[in-house]
C-alpha cells in the first residue's frame, strides 16, 4: 500500500507519521506526477483558503478529481473536508465539488473555541474515539448517497463517507489512536478493517 498525503500546506507530516506507524508507505504529494501509482490520498487540515489556492497553482484539482472517478480512496480532514465538499457557506475558497455535502467553515468559532470530544464512529467498534476539533468545519447538508459515520450530540455530522471518499471535521492525525487511518487504508484496498482487533496506540509525531 502507498497512500499519498497532499503536502502543499497543513498537517501532512503528522498524517505521514501515522500511516508509516501502521505499516503503510506514505508519499508527500506536491505535484500531479506525485499522484501516480498511489492507492489513496489524504487531504489534510490546514488553512482552507491557502490550500485551495495552492491546489489551483500546482494544477492538482483535476488530477485529484480523476483519482476519485477512477475509484481511488480520498479522505479530507478539516480543511480537506471543505475542499471535497459540493458547496460551502462562503464564496471562498472554491471547493472541488466531489462529495455531496454542504459545509460551514469555522462552525464553532475561532482558534480559542477549539475543543475535544469523544465520539462513537460507525465501523470502528464500540470504543469511543477522542476527536480534536480546531477551527473546525461542520456538515450542514448530507446528500442521499452519503453515510454519516459520526455526529455531535446535537446531530450535526462530523464524519461522513460517500463511496470511496471520506471526510472528517476533526484531526485524527493529532491523536495516538490510529483506527481511522487503518479504516481508510482498508477503504483504499488494504487489509480489511477489524473493529474487534486489539487497539494499538500510535506514538505522536515528534
Amino acid at each position: 500500500m502507498n497512500i499519498g498525503v497532499l503536502a502543499v500546506q497543513g498537517d501532512f507530516a503528522e498524517h505521514c507519521h501515522v500511516l508509516r506507524s501502521v505499516g503503510v508507505a506514505a508519499t508527500e504529494v506536491r505535484l500531479p506526477k506525485h499522484l501516480e501509482g498511489l492507492d489513496g490520498l489524504i487531504i489534510p487540515g490546514g488553512e482552507s483558503t491557502t490550500l485551495s489556492r495552492l491546489m489551483s497553482l500546482y494544477d492538482l484539482r483535476d488530477p485529484v478529481a480523476d483519482m476519485v472517478a477512477r475509484g481511488k480512496a480520498v479522505w479530507g480532514t478539516c480543511a480537506g473536508m471543505i475542499m471535497l465538499a459540493n458547496e460551502i457557506t462562503e464564496e471562498d475558497p472554491v471547493p472541488m465539488r466531489l462529495m455531496d455535502v454542504g459545509v460551514q467553515r469555522n462552525a464553532f468559532g475561532r482558534q480559542v473555541d477549539s475543543f475535544e470530544q469523544d465520539l462513537l464512529i460507525r465501523g470502528l467498534g464500540n470504543r469511543e474515539y477522542h476527536a480534536i476539533f480546531i477551527r473546525a468545519p461542520v456538515i450542514i447538508r448530507v446528500g442521499a448517497e452519503v453515510e454519516v459515520l459520526a455526529a455531535l450530540a446535537d446531530g450535526r455530522p462530523v464524519a461522513v463517507q460517500q463511496g470511496n471518499m471520506m471526510a472528517t471535521s476533526f484531526h485524527p492525525e493529532l491523536t495516538a489512536d490510529a483506527r481511522i487511518h487503518r479504516y481508510f487504508v482498508s477503504l483504499a484496498g488494504g487489509p480489511a478493517y477489524d473493529p474487534d482487533a486489539p487497539l494499538i496506540d500510535t506514538p505522536r509525531v515528534r
